[in-house]
């Protein structure tokens, strides 16, 4: 291996180590109301957003907090020896996406039949520190 391609890898490597990634995937919830939840918390320090999501009268801010506390969990893994309190972690990226649909029929007048669209969503929760999003804008402008 060269010696650019090695202090590339390194690089994202330690790019990687900075970031933690979460996710569920079939949350019985429309990615509709999860968006909403989810916009609450972009860009917001860790411990913040626990206290949103745990106050907030949301149902779908249940699951989100698992979620988030699954990233923390994820982090802690990747980052031995280092306090969530010192490093400045935030809620870098919050991605939801639509799930499979489950389809039911209901009765309708006249003998007709209406579709029921029982959605899910998959949600994505990527926590960084402030230097971690700076290295990653940095790779995109290189």
């Amino acid at each position: 291996m060269g010696a650019r391609k090695r202090i590339s890898a390194e690089k994202r490597k330690e790019a990687k180590k900075l970031k933690a990634i979460a996710i569920l995937k079939n949350c019985p919830t429309s990615p509709r109301k999860m968006r909403l939840v989810a916009d609450m918390i972009r860009g917001v320090e860790v411990n913040n957003a626990l206290n949103l999501l745990k106050y907030s009268s949301k149902e779908a801010s249940n699951s989100l907090e698992k979620l988030v506390m699954s990233a923390v969990a994820n982090w802690q893994q990747k980052n031995t020896g280092s306090r969530i309190e010192e490093s400045n972690i935030i809620v870098s990226e919050v991605y939801v996406d639509a799930g499979r649909m489950l389809k039911r029929v209901s009765p309708a007048p006249q003998g007709r039949a209406y579709r029921k669209r029982k959605r899910s969503n998959h949600i994505t929760v990527v926590l960084g520190t402030d230097k971690s999003i700076k290295v990653a804008q940095e790779e995109v402008n290189n």
